[in-house]
């Protein structure tokens, strides 16, 4: 019997990837931009005033786009909406749109503009530099009555990714299939697009923002395609204590064995902060800064076929450590709180060291720890979540937690909280994962990373080797059940 067809597809670009990868390295970049914006969004403006404020950002991608060249870097990845501002209505964003043509017509929009309609954010993004350009735009595609979803007004928004290489020809476009629930303004594809491009330094796929938190096409690229780096535009609003951008990021780019470049749009106002180049074992550099509205240029280097590295990490079986464990005696310190919305359970850790265990339904998670020196300020519970989130998108989480509450009220636990005083000597956290998906967190005070400070094992235990540097504030597993969510058009649909 053959492959089925998606699947033998799959394959080809896979091994075709494998024989493109000539390169052992690449130097990668990503630039956390702050968007100049409109000042009203509500004032309907023509195509010609549109791209005003568009070229006021495309100056601003275009110096750090010849910065990062000058360093000799192969790629760079600008944020989502990194060309104008995203609260628009669904007519008022109109005149900011291109028709972006499939990559197939083979065309270098500098060299050969107006071969298709007005493109004239398309031919400026990508001149004069000889390095891969990831920029994210929207698309507009006509539709008419025959089509049973067209919209009402005739064409289709989509909000979009492209891909330019060395030389300035557009090889990829993607458009966004998880909407986060604000994109009014855009329309999700009828069928998820599965993008990625090969080029003589790696094997590439890419999607944006909220498509991380779910099974397509994210988890799809990654271990389907095997693609071995990520392009990540992003608008990213942190939530802590769980959700932040650099936690979360570094988290699944750890849980998926890729490389992850993420670039974050930077406003202060909306907590938008938090990009980074991560690797599948530690992050290789990273931005974090509520305080500056300043870009933020980040350049690293990074293994290319990170499948085929001898470093590689082995698979992960995330219960069976903690399934080993003999269940520990319930008692009356039990409590349930909540945790961006989500019912967790918990149990303080009252003593500077010692094993607890906590279970919500089906999830069991288990710690045993030591403080360096606990702050008599400082509290800290074990927590356990498992259920579906329903607050901005809807999909299936199990979770445990060692969190730091925001006070010695245990009423703050889950609220946000972004300095500690206490560090931990060791810490080991598993849990009886019911999915293969799980993304290890760490986070220190500051909202700061701990690369190469902790490992998880193949059984499942999320472990620190030295006396943490910093404070904690949480060390989580994050875990996604996919196969619980709801179907796409409840989860994507604004």
């Amino acid at each position: 019997m053959g492959l089925p067809k998606a699947r033998a597809s799959a394959v080809l670009l896979v091994l075709s990837a494998l024989e493109a990868c000539a390169l052992d390295s690449y130097v990668a970049a990503v630039y956390e931009h702050n968007v100049v914006l409109s000042e009203d969004t509500e004032v309907p403006v023509c195509p010609e005033e549109a791209l005003v404020l568009m070229d006021k950002n495309t100056v601003i991608l275009e110096t750090a786009i010849k910065e990062v060249a000058r360093q000799g870097c192969n790629i760079i990845v600008t944020p989502e909406d990194g060309i104008y501002i995203w609260v628009f209505t669904r007519e008022k964003i109109h005149p900011y749109l291109e028709d972006i043509p499939d990559p197939q017509v083979d065309w270098i929009p500098y060299v050969a503009p107006g071969r298709f309609t007005p493109s004239p954010v398309l031919e400026r993004l990508r001149r004069n530099n000889s390095i891969y350009v990831v920029a994210n735009m929207a698309d507009k595609k006509p539709c008419n009555g025959s089509d049973p979803r067209c919209p009402s007004d005739g064409h289709y928004q989509y909000n979009t990714n492209v891909v330019f290489d060395s030389e300035g020809k557009l090889v990829a476009r993607y458009h966004k299939y998880n909407l986060f629930v604000t994109e009014k303004q855009f329309n999700y594809p009828k069928d998820p697009e599965f993008v990625t491009f090969n080029t003589s330094f790696g094997y590439f796929g890419i999607f944006t923002c909220a498509d991380t938190l779910y099974h397509t096409p994210a988890v799809v690229l990654a271990s389907r395609f095997q693609a071995d780096s990520i392009l990540f535009p992003t608008a990213w609003g942190n939530t802590l204590p769980l959700l932040s951008a650099v936690q979360f990021h570094s988290a699944w780019a750890m849980g998926m064995g890729v490389n992850l470049l993420s670039a974050n749009t930077c406003n202060s106002t909306l907590g938008m902060t938090g990009s980074g180049i991560y690797a599948p074992d530690s992050p290789r550099a990273y931005y974090y800064n509520t305080e500056m509205e300043n870009g933020q240029l980040l350049v690293t280097e990074l293994s290319s076929c990170s499948h085929l590295s001898p470093d590689y990490p082995a698979a992960v079986n995330w219960k069976l450590y903690a399934s080993s464990i003999e269940q520990l005696p319930s008692n009356d310190h039990y409590f349930t709180g909540v945790v961006y919305h989500d019912l967790f359970s918990f149990t303080e850790l009252t003593e500077p060291e010692g094993n607890h265990a906590i279970c919500q339904q089906d999830l069991c998670c288990h710690l045993s720890y030591k403080m360096a020196e606990k702050q008599k300020d400082d509290v800290y519970v074990l927590g356990a979540s498992d259920g579906l989130h329903v607050i901005e998108g809807e999909y299936y989480l199990q979770i445990c937690t060692l969190l730091k509450c925001k006070s010695t009220d245990l009423n703050t636990r889950g609220q946000l909280v972004e300095t500690a005083q206490t560090k931990f000597e060791m810490f080991s956290l598993s849990g009886t994962f019911g999915t293969n998906y799980v993304f290890p967190e760490v986070l220190y005070s500051g909202v700061q990373l701990a690369p190469g400070e902790f490992q998880v094992l193949h059984d499942g235990c999320l472990i620190n080797w030295t006396s943490t540097s910093k404070p904690v504030l949480s060390v989580t597993l994050f875990g996604r059940w996919y196969e619980k969510d709801p179907p796409h058009t409840q989860q994507a649909s604004p």
